[in-house]
């Protein structure tokens, strides 16, 4: 039978934000990442709230299917208490979290996933992610629109169609029952670390030999290496066959500090929903997940894309049309310069230079002299074979002038 035998949880600000708006939790039976959104004024409150209220679903279950329906219960609880937190402080309007969360029973695992953090599962040394993105890259990816590749560096990476929040009483929340071997190693993470550090990379961390937390540390480490632009969490995960296990639980984040935020509660305050945001911004928002919008997402980004497109195609015009400028110009440059060489068996002079450019001569026959190469001195039959470079035809006759007269 498999049972966790070791469990750690890590988090680190980052390198650029002032303050941490991840939460984590690896407790007895339930491990949780939350990354909370909305800016300075509700990120860190609205992860932590979250995972406060997710860690009540930390208790002994009969059945994954339990575990399961327990952790949806509990997300929607924690969605509940972040629109009631919105109702009495609007402030905080807007606020909203990620959360990843996993249940271990037995041979089994429950799942609950809802936004951009991330589950991953390392067994047999191959790593494989278990949670799908709710984001507006991911629809691209998963339509066809954009590759992988183009997901990471797309500029609308960070717009969540899905997360807890106060925008949306019954939000939906992906949940699934997966089986678990001793062995396995799992990963619960927020963008940070993904966003950072590459899937091989993730890959040769877990499957390293380390301790959970010798691991936990060093994925956060490698997100600090990278840059750290965003805050990063990690909870690992570690699934074997020993009776017994000395962890204990773990808050780390947001969660593991007071609560704390605003003003005092202002009763009977509207409840404000956010405008929609059109244009791209740098900080991780939520969006509705609805077909309208999606469509006028994806319309954009198709002109976005056609934009691109021609852009890149005047730049190329431009850049043709700039060589073949410089080729003209080039041309025209060897055309006014001169030198004495050999034509058969006379002498002769050219007009260009001597170099070629692959098969595109750079001169040719201006005059053959009709001064024949056999009747100039070996010293100057020599020089005419390599040739004699001339400044202008008239230097060129009259080294051709010379030549005649030191041959007679």
């Amino acid at each position: 039978m498999a049972t966790v035998i070791h469990s750690a949880a890590a988090s680190h600000v980052g390198k650029v934000r002032t303050n941490n708006q991840d939460s984590g939790y690896s407790g007895h039976n339930l491990f949780v990442v939350a990354d909370g959104m909305g800016g300075h004024a509700g990120g860190d409150v609205a992860s932590s709230i979250a995972v406060k209220r997710i860690i009540e679903a930390d208790t002994e279950y009969s059945s994954a299917a339990d575990a399961e329906f327990a952790l949806q219960a509990a997300l929607i609880g924690a969605n509940a208490q972040l629109a009631e937190t919105v109702f009495e402080h609007a402030e905080l309007t807007g606020m909203g979290t990620t959360v990843s969360a996993l249940v271990v029973l037995d041979n089994e695992v429950a799942i609950a996933h809802i936004g951009d953090s991330r589950i991953y599962l390392l067994r047999d040394d191959e790593l494989s992610q278990i949670t799908i993105d709710h984001t507006f890259v991911q629809r691209l990816v998963d339509s066809g629109r954009i590759t992988e590749q183009e997901a990471m560096v797309h500029p609308r990476r960070s717009v969540l169609m899905r997360v807890l929040g106060d925008v949306d009483s019954s939000p939906e929340i992906d949940t699934s029952i997966l089986a678990t071997l001793p062995g396995d190693r799992w990963l619960i993470c927020s963008d940070g670390l993904t966003g950072v550090v590459s899937h091989s990379a993730m890959a040769n961390a877990l499957s390293s030999g380390l301790t959970a937390q010798d691991v936990a540390d060093r994925l956060v480490k490698e997100s600090l290496d990278g840059g750290a632009p965003d805050n990063v969490t990690v909870v690992i995960v570690d699934v074997g066959d020993a009776a017994e296990r000395d962890d204990t639980p773990t808050v780390v984040g947001s969660a593991a500090a007071p609560l704390a935020f605003g003003e005092e509660p202002v009763r009977n305050r509207p409840l404000r929903i956010p405008a929609l945001r059109l244009h791209p911004v740098r900080e991780t928002h939520f969006e509705p997940d609805s077909q309208d919008y999606l469509s006028e997402l994806i319309e954009e980004d198709a002109r976005r894309a056609r934009r691109r497109k021609i852009t890149w195609l005047v730049a190329v015009i431009l850049l043709v049309l700039a060589i073949a400028s410089a080729t003209f110009l080039g041309y025209r440059w060897t055309q006014t310069r001169y030198f004495v060489g050999v034509e058969g068996s006379t002498v002769a002079i050219y007009q260009g230079v001597q170099q070629d450019i692959g098969p595109i001569q750079l001169s040719s026959v201006y005059e053959d002299t009709n001064l024949e190469l056999s009747s100039l001195r070996v010293y100057d039959r020599q020089q005419v074979e390599k040739t004699i470079s001339a400044a202008s035809l008239a230097e060129a006759q009259l080294i051709i002038e010379r030549l005649h007269n030191a041959s007679q």
